[in-house]
């Protein structure tokens, strides 16, 4: 266990590393000019040379990256204009473009994503394994195919377009908003309910329909049909013997789903008006805020690969006849 673990471990940190210098490559290393771009047309050269300077875009290749990592671990220090700014780590870089470090803006733009993901997490996990695991139980019956065709309608919808129709039209849900969980708990679930809600429910739709494949599958299994002669209880058979085992590859699904959530919320913040990571992604990318989609790029690299980690260790739970090697 102890040797699967930092095997893994050592896995994710590889892919964390490619994926960081592979990005570097892609933004600061591209035959375009970033400070050229970033500067404008009409850009003066005492300006465009500043931000070269800033960027540290005028030294060798090596050193570029060599100090993006040291930041990383040791902080660093920038200099435009004649003014110095400390970024002390882990430093993502420095926005010239809103005039923070990336690493404050992530800290701020991360927890609102985060309870986005997290809240819908739970309308959809809850929604789609137990509507999957009734659906299951009646199989063939109308109340089966009732849910498989309304999973099946509703996942044909575009999510934006029931969002957008969530946020014109569900005027009875709380005004949406992002406040601090530590200051106003009431608030902070009110300004996230309508959220919550249209990912979840639109999401619950794809996990109805993999919990009851997986549950009907495990109740096919010899150790249930086992359970049954025993003459334990149907509710028990299938809420302590079948779910656990079904829920094992929704698991896996769950924990890339989360994944990419956490990094592919754009439109449910854009729509609602919430300041999250995908919201501060996407009016980097039309500014060419090369440190912020640099710092995006990482954090989303770092949440999907420790994820996946997290989801392969739930296995043994999830599953004991799985066993980690």
């Amino acid at each position: 266990m102890v040797t699967y673990v930092l095997r893994r471990l050592a896995s994710a940190l590889s892919v964390v590393l490619i994926t960081l210098v592979a990005s570097f490559g892609l933004f600061f290393l591209a035959p375009a000019d970033p400070a050229g771009i970033m500067c404008g047309p009409k850009c003066p050269t005492e300006r465009y040379e500043d931000i070269r300077a800033s960027l540290h875009l005028d030294e060798p290749v090596p050193v570029q990256i060599g100090g993006y990592l040291k930041g990383l671990v040791a902080g660093r220090t920038y200099t435009s204009g004649g003014v110095t700014v400390e970024c002390p780590a882990p430093c993502l870089g420095y926005s010239y473009t809103l005039g923070q470090p990336v690493t404050k803006l992530m800290v701020q733009a991360v927890p609102v994503t985060v309870s986005i993901v997290l809240g819908a997490a739970v309308v959809y996990l809850t929604v789609g394994t137990l509507a999957g695991t009734v659906a299951a139980r009646r199989r063939g019956s109308v109340l089966d195919r009732g849910a498989v065709a309304a999973t099946l309608g509703l996942s044909s919808v575009p999510y934006f377009v029931v969002a957008l129709i969530v946020a014109l039209y569900a005027t009875f849900l709380p005004r949406s908003g992002y406040h601090s969980l530590l200051d106003n708990p009431v608030a902070w679930a009110g300004g996230l309910l309508a959220a919550w809600l249209t990912l979840g429910l639109t999401n619950s739709a794809s996990y109805t329909r993999y919990s009851r494949a997986s549950m009907i599958e495990s109740l096919g299994e010899d150790y249930v049909r086992t359970a049954r002669s025993k003459g334990i209880s149907e509710r028990r058979v299938v809420y302590r013997h079948g779910l656990r085992a079904a829920v094992t590859p929704v698991a896996t699904i769950f924990g890339l789903d989360l994944a990419f959530q956490m990094t592919g919320a754009v439109f449910t913040e854009s729509i609602f008006g919430l300041p999250g990571l995908g919201l501060l992604t996407l009016r980097a990318s039309g500014q060419f805020d090369l440190p912020v989609l640099m710092g995006g790029v990482l954090v989303g690299a770092t949440v999907l690969v420790t994820l996946n980690l997290l989801v392969d260790l739930l296995y043994t739970v999830l599953d004991p006849r799985v066993r980690l090697a």
